[in-house]
């Protein structure tokens, strides 16, 4: 009544609290498992019976210790007893979690109390009528034992794994034994048995189809057999995920697991599916009962289950071609084990893959194991089976050929695809490696390669596939921020830059006519403009025409981005060689984009303006980054003209292409086009740097867009990508040019201009005490923000010249900043703005802006963050005021990391608000972000500034003397240390890792755990922490790195360690006995090396949950020997 009234819809919570608190009362009396019991073999309520049920699991998981040895020996019997008499009765459910309360109790007392556990379960698997109850019980065995999920001793585990690996030839043996009765029962009677994995039969070494010619197949099966089938498989699957590669997985058995996986492959048959319990026909209840399928023999299984067999036979052989580690006996047996699969492919590609309508979830699911397998194939045992003569490799790559093509769905393909990538790098790798005999290599693979090449690129070609390709979702973005259709063409793309990697020219060759098809129609579409008057009209309006275009169209975007994904193959060592190729399609782009930008299509009137329109705008801005993507050709083509005197191709193709770009730099052009148009002036700013570029007129039209048109202001990003381009035309140097020939008076008069007439509206805004400040100011002082700050990022990494014309122009709106700080100090979006501002001058000319006034930006930085200004801040946890701080310990950051002496004088004062300050207000709150920043600046204090703390000489660093390291700041040093211990203790992951890995840097520098003062106070203090985290379990995934880090901090001192700390930590530990701390510190054995202590460490934190979990399930008053 209790448990109908607790799930009852109209009970309240309150209710539902009363009702738990009673039912936990119950199940904690002594000998309550005796009522369970009752209530198990006596009702049919299942909410009763699995409450009795999860009693009994608390009792062996949780208690079994305390509990008396006749009653485990009564329960040891009556469990198994109700199990055979009832589990036909039993709903699946329930009968699954009685199986599991038993093999719990196999883990707990097998065998030396249980003894028959394990061969009472393989009797009943070879027992006709319980086979299927004997599997589910084998299964759980294999799951339970060999992965415990309680805790268990270290050595009962390995005990465990122990006793279930002698075990497994005889399981192994009745498993095969199982599928080849069926098997043999169903099959048709054939002359020629099947070839065993092992046979040698090499009259035809290269011929897949060989392996099962004369092999007969199922007829059909019955459901009481194929339900046993498929548990005898998902047994084999578990068992095969943890045993070893060895002789007890024999050539039978193998053959049995094919015998099914193909069985799963072939056509659909009509047949009911299988019925439920309550006569529903449902397909997915093949397994729902293992014992369900008595007595309704004559009843077949139907296509989906016969599907959902063959899935679970390529889920076993997926688990053996997971293993990494092959005995060299054992690769005969894999290269029959790969033939049979190739075989069921081949099947498979040749019936009935490509058919939609034929396939339903088991068959996609099916292929998608088909596809697992080629993927481990390909990625772990390619390497080993393919110089093997009788390995049909050609014939394998015609196969995953055809099985690639062959897929039903996009999904499918693309998997497909990352094979072909696998391989398709394993194979550079080898010739990279083989540059000796790379062409005989090559050639072994050419055809192979050139078809997929040209059937890759007809699949993503919309006049091909038009229906298939419209399917892909182009609007919605994913996490890595592109759409369905974009990743389909980026993946296929991919692959057909590794081709172009092995062979570039038959790549070139097959590329450039078919681009060259489509540009022809884009090219000719100029004939059908009709103008009247101020109107200009596309004439062509039939809905077949428009189609054509439509396709045509979104082929040639895609391959104007294959052309430029394959840029880079042209470039380096290969240029001169590649040359004229390369000048070919330089040149077709740059005649493109000149059409693109003459005709402005995009300004055209058409019939389906929709579709077409966005059509020639994604063509026009393709051609651009096609033409963005051979900036780096184009710069080293600069760099060899510069040796010779003509010249007139390198100029020719710069001025037409900033001739086409330069007019689409306009807010009336569409923003798509703009920005691609941006992004290539920025490039030939910054990567090729031609002499001439800021002389040209196209040029000069955009610097008197920027200086002079303030009223046609362009949107933002463009804004700030075209600023770029000016400055870097101006600022970087040109190559292959003396410093004489640099013209830098010139270019830095013409540099302050620019900067000048861009900040000159910001420069302009009143200063404190008059200023109040207002919307328009604020939008005024982002949006030049933003563009200063791109402009000295852009400039970071450059030359010392660059950058000292950077600051000269930059001086002055430096100064106004700064003065406008203390106005918005209340304002954190455009402190935030002006944070990012400074953090970039920091970051790129913190050596030009001179030591003085960097102290001086510091120390107003430092004045304005009080501590309640920083609290109001770091509180809006998320949000911009939050990010200021974060800003300001970047820049922190970037000061303390400054080699000399330069900053020296500032430390204390950092140190001070990173410990007084930030560190009280962050320390019991999460606040990642500003945490990550503060832990990372301590850090940085640290690494950079050691002599700051420790003044060790040079000489007695030398001679490793015993003399006294003398030390200043300690207090400073030890709250920082502390900081860091504390926050081991908070449950962020991130910052765990994050500092732990930074105590180990400075370990590794500065021999930090070898220190006197970390040594005598602080070094047990850490190793204490880390255990303790190791224990609770609260950061497992850091588990490796947490032994790491105690390794190196006990190899400080191992004696100390073993003899003094582990004693007196496990003297604090409670819950555990004097004889239990005995036996965990004889079990850590005193070794030094990192593997042994990483077991040591495992075995102390395993054993001693265990101890906890032991004692606190004895009794009380019970007596501890």
């Amino acid at each position: 009544i209790l448990m109908t009234e607790f799930f009852h819809s109209c009970t309240t919570n309150d209710r539902k609290r009363e009702i738990e608190e009673l039912l936990n009362s119950f199940a904690g009396q002594p000998g309550s498992w005796r009522h369970c019991f009752y209530f198990l073999s006596n009702s049919r309520n299942e909410y009763v019976m699995m409450y009795s049920l999860t009693v009994f699991e608390n009792l062996v998981n949780k208690m079994w210790v305390g509990v008396a040895s006749e009653d485990k020996a009564e329960l040891r019997s009556c469990l198994p007893k109700l199990l055979l008499s009832q589990h036909a009765q039993l709903p699946f459910f329930i009968r699954n979690k009685l199986c599991k309360v038993i093999v719990d109790i196999g883990r707990q007392d097998w065998p030396m109390f249980y003894q028959e556990f394990f061969s009472n379960t393989l009797q009943l698997v070879q027992s006709p009528s319980l086979a299927p109850l004997g599997l589910v019980l084998l299964k759980m065995t294999s799951e339970e034992l060999v992965c415990p999920r309680e805790d268990l001793s270290v050595a009962r585990k390995e005990e465990l794994k122990k006793l279930l690996l002698e075990q497994i030839p005889t399981v192994l043996n009745l498993l095969t034994g199982i599928l080849e009765t069926i098997w043999d029962k169903h099959s048709v009677t054939v002359t020629t048995p099947p070839p065993s994995p092992t046979s040698r039969d090499t009259s035809k070494p290269h011929s897949l189809p060989s392996l099962y010619l004369n092999n007969g197949p199922a007829a059909g099966l019955e459901l009481e057999s194929g339900t046993l089938c498929l548990l005898a498989l998902e047994c084999l699957a578990h068992l095969f995920s943890w045993i070893p590669l060895s002789s007890s997985i024999t050539p039978a058995l193998l053959a049995s697991i094919f015998h099914f996986a193909r069985f799963g492959c072939q056509l659909p048959v009509k047949a009911k599916h299988l019925p439920t319990s309550n006569g529903d026909s449902a397909p997915s209840n093949f397994l729902a009962n293992g014992s369900e399928g008595q007595g309704r023999t004559g009843q077949m299984v139907g296509h989906a289950d016969r599907a959902r067999l063959g899935v679970m036979a390529m889920s076993c052989i997926n688990e053996l071609m997971c293993k990494n580690c092959v005995p060299l006996d054992f690769e005969e047996f894999l290269l029959r084990m790969f033939q049979q699969t190739f075989y069921l492919l081949q099947r498979l590609t040749n019936s009935h893959i490509n058919t939609h309508t034929q396939f339903h979830n088991g068959g996609f699911l099916l292929l998608s194991k088909f596809t697992d397998f080629l993927r481990l194939f390909v990625s772990v045992h390619l390497r080993r089976i393919e110089s093997n003569d009788r390995f049909p490799l050609v014939e394998f790559l015609a196969l995953l050929f055809k099985y690639t093509f062959n897929q039903p769905t996009h999904e499918g393909y693309l998997s497909c695809l990352e094979i072909w990538s696998i391989f398709l790098d394993y194979l550079t790798t080898k010739i990279r490696s083989r540059l000796a005999d790379r062409d005989s290599v090559l050639n072994r693979y050419k055809d192979a390669l050139v078809l997929l090449l040209r059937e890759v690129l007809n699949r993503i070609q919309f006049r091909l596939n038009q229906s298939q390709l419209e399917e892909l979702d182009d609007e919605t973005l994913d996490d890595d921020q592109q759409t369905e259709w974009q990743r389909y063409l980026r993946q296929s793309l991919e692959v057909v830059a590794k081709v172009m990697e092995l062979l570039p020219s038959q790549t070139f060759s097959i590329l450039f006519p078919v681009l060259q098809e489509d540009l022809d129609i884009y090219l000719g579409l100029q004939q059908f403009i009709v103008t009247t008057g101020t109107n200009r009209r596309l004439n062509i309006t039939a809905e077949a025409d428009c189609r054509r275009l439509h396709c045509a169209l979104r082929d040639l975007s895609s391959l104007l981005q294959s052309v430029g994904r394959l840029a880079e193959f042209f470039t380096g060592d290969v240029f001169t060689a590649r040359f004229t190729d390369a000048r070919a399609i330089v040149q077709r782009l740059v005649e493109v984009t000149c059409y693109g930008s003459q005709i402005s299509l995009y300004d055209v009137e058409m019939a389906v303006p929709s579709v077409l329109k966005p059509d020639l705008i994604d063509v026009h801005a393709q051609s651009l980054a096609a033409l963005q993507a051979y900036s780096h050709w184009l710069a080293q083509f600069c760099s060899e003209v510069q040796r010779q005197q003509d010249q007139t191709q390198f100029v020719d193709l710069i001025t037409s292409s900033m001739a086409a770009t330069t007019p689409l730099i306009n807010a009336k052009v569409p923003e798509k086009l703009l920005l691609s148009a941006c992004h290539l002036l920025v490039s030939m700013a910054t990567t090729v740097r031609p002499v001439f570029l800021v002389s040209l007129p196209a040029v000069q039209n955009v610097f008197n867009l920027i200086t002079e048109n303030q009223n046609h202001r362009l949107p933002q990003e463009a804004y700030v990508l075209v600023c770029r381009a000016l400055s870097n035309m101006l600022l970087l140097p040109w190559p292959s040019l003396p410093e004489a020939e640099q013209q830098w008076p010139s270019r830095s008069t013409s540099h302050a201009r620019l900067i000048s007439t861009i900040t000159h509206q910001y420069r302009l805004q009143p200063r404190p005490p008059n200023h109040h400040p207002n919307s328009e100011c604020k939008v005024v002082l982002q949006q030049t923000l933003c563009v200063l700050r791109d402009l000295v990022d852009s400039i970071s990494g450059e030359a010392t010249k660059s950058r000292q014309i950077c600051y000269q122009s930059l001086q002055e709106s430096v100064q106004v900043t700064l003065a406008l700080f203390r106005l918005y100090i209340q304002q954190p979006d455009v402190t935030d703005e002006v944070l990012s501002f400074f953090l970039a001058l920091f970051q790129a000319l913190r050596v030009q802006m001179g030591v003085a006034f960097t102290e001086q930006i510091i120390q107003t930085f430092l004045s304005m963050f009080t501590r309640e200004q920083l609290a109001i801040s770091i509180l809006q946890e998320g949000s911009s005021g939050s990010k200021v701080v974060q800003k300001f310990l970047k820049i922190l950051q970037v000061v303390v990391q400054e080699p000399g002496q330069t900053f020296k004088p500032m430390l204390p004062s950092i140190l001070s608000l990173c410990m007084e300050q930030v560190y009280p207000i962050v320390a019991e709150r999460s606040c990642p972000d500003v945490k990550t920043e503060m832990f990372e600046l301590l850090f940085q204090i640290l690494h950079h500034n050691w002599r700051f703390f420790f003044k060790t000489s040079v000489l007695s660093s030398v001679q490793r003397s015993g003399a006294e390291e003398h030390m200043e700041n300690q207090a400073q040093f030890i709250a920082a240390m502390q900081a860091f211990g504390q926050s081991f203790l908070q449950p962020d992951i991130h910052i765990f890792k994050q500092n732990l890995s930074y105590l180990e840097i400075l370990n590794t520098k500065h021999k930090l755990y070898h220190r006197k003062l970390f040594r005598s106070s602080m070094l047990f203090h850490f190793i204490n922490v880390l255990l303790q985290v190791l224990l609770h379990k609260s950061h497992d995934l850091l588990q490796d790195d947490i032994t790491l880090a105690l390794y190196n901090m006990a190899a400080v001192d191992f004696p100390a360690f073993y003899s003094s700390f582990l004693p007196e930590f496990l003297s604090g530990c409670q819950g555990i006995d004097p004889h239990q701390r005995t036996t965990l510190t004889r079990n850590f054995t005193p070794e030094r090396d990192l593997p042994s202590f990483s077991q040591g460490v495992y075995r102390l934190v395993n054993d001693l949950r265990f101890y906890r979990l032991c004692n606190g399930s004895l009794p009380p008053g019970t007596l501890k020997l």
